[in-house]
């Protein structure tokens, strides 16, 4: 593919990345939700807060995982790289680091006033 096929790629891509992030929300809610019924943990009164936090950002962080796998190749061939330098440890760095940040922030956007 070219560099010009990127716009495509992540047409293709972004779809993906929200279904996969939207299922794996929905299990991380259905998670806390159940052990806070079950009293299996107590997360105390702004539970549900707390899940949709953990949805919200579980959708961002996937969606963008994805998005950068799919977008770093183009971005190393455009610097005149190796594309296949944007190899799985560099991609799993940054989503790891870029993950914390979309977690925290949707956190403090999602929790300010209550637990934060």
């Amino acid at each position: 593919m070219k560099v010009a096929d990127w716009w495509w790629v992540a047409a293709r891509e972004l779809p993906a990345g929200v279904s996969l992030g939207s299922i794996l929300s929905v299990i991380g809610i259905l998670r806390i939700t159940a052990w806070q019924v079950l009293g299996f943990y107590d997360h105390g009164p702004y539970w549900p807060l707390v899940a949709l936090t953990v949805g919200v950002a579980l959708v961002g962080v996937v969606t963008f995982g994805s998005l950068a796998g799919s977008m770093l190749p183009f971005v190393f061939r455009r610097l005149g790289f190796d594309p296949a330098s944007a190899s799985a440890p560099f991609v799993a760095t940054l989503v790891d680091v870029t993950g914390l940040v979309i977690y925290f922030g949707v956190a403090y956007l999602i929790l300010r006033g209550t637990l934060l």
